[in-house]
């Protein structure tokens, strides 16, 4: 049996939505990633539909510009995110991205649109502490490094050629990170679930606590893995993102 979509494609999802299920998680992927850092996820979690973002100036948007600073994409996410929203949903952000997603989450509100039953933010301190994060203070050469780190760890051989590429999409991305600042925390009106992965070197459960600041329900969830473990969709983080649910 096939299920309805929705009719006009939008850039923004690597596959149309479907009115197959009667839930949607919408995903957004790290600095310097696209909607693959999801290929590995199925294509729902419980009744839930699994739909990630794609920003524009990678994968394949590369040919679409750069959204510049965090705001700018926010803005364009709210609308461009609204056909979607005729159901209940709940968003998933990894790192960096769950700064966009914060942004979105208000922007929405402050349009009147339908907003999340839950904003899940993984391995990310709090949009006021996010000038923390330590890759902001790499050179080039140093994140040009981190990268092929990255790479080495998801089994892959980073060839040059490999590494300059990502490098447009990372440096951009590292940029609207660089110039994010929000200095007073605005709570937004649904749970936050913060997750923290138990063998991630880069950011400590101590250092997530300002999530506290945004929202009225705020809960803290450690995970077994690694800060990029969450691409590989472990089980415990399945059985979490069905729970909004």
């Amino acid at each position: 049996m096939t299920t309805a979509t929705v009719t006009a494609p939008s850039p923004w999802f690597v596959r149309p939505p479907s009115f197959g299920h009667p839930a949607r998680l919408l995903c957004f992927p790290f600095s310097g990633s696209g909607a693959s850092a999801f290929s590995a996820w199925p294509a729902a979690i419980g009744d839930a539909e699994v739909l990630p973002v794609q920003f524009p100036g990678r994968e394949n948007r590369l040919g679409h510009p750069h959204y510049g600073t965090y705001e700018n994409l926010a803005d364009s996410l709210a609308e461009a995110l609204e056909p979607a929203l005729d159901r209940p949903y709940a968003l998933f952000a990894h790192c960096a991205g769950a700064m966009p997603a914060y942004e979105t989450v208000l922007r929405l509100a402050e349009r009147g649109l339908r907003g999340p039953d839950c904003l899940y933010v993984s391995g990310q301190p709090a949009p006021h502490d996010a000038s923390r994060d330590r890759m902001l203070q790499m050179t080039e050469p140093e994140l040009r490094a981190e990268l092929e780190t990255f790479l080495r760890s998801r089994g892959i051989e980073p060839r040059p050629d490999m590494v300059d590429f990502g490098m447009l999409v990372l440096l951009r991305d590292h940029a609207a990170a660089g110039a994010y600042r929000r200095e007073t925390p605005v709570k937004v009106d649904c749970p936050i679930v913060v997750l923290h992965w138990r063998d991630d070197t880069d950011v400590t459960l101590e250092e997530l606590e300002g999530w506290r600041r945004y929202s009225d329900s705020v809960e803290f969830r450690v995970v077994d893995g690694g800060h990029y473990d969450f691409m590989d969709a472990p089980d415990e983080l399945m059985r979490s993102l069905a729970s909004w649910r």
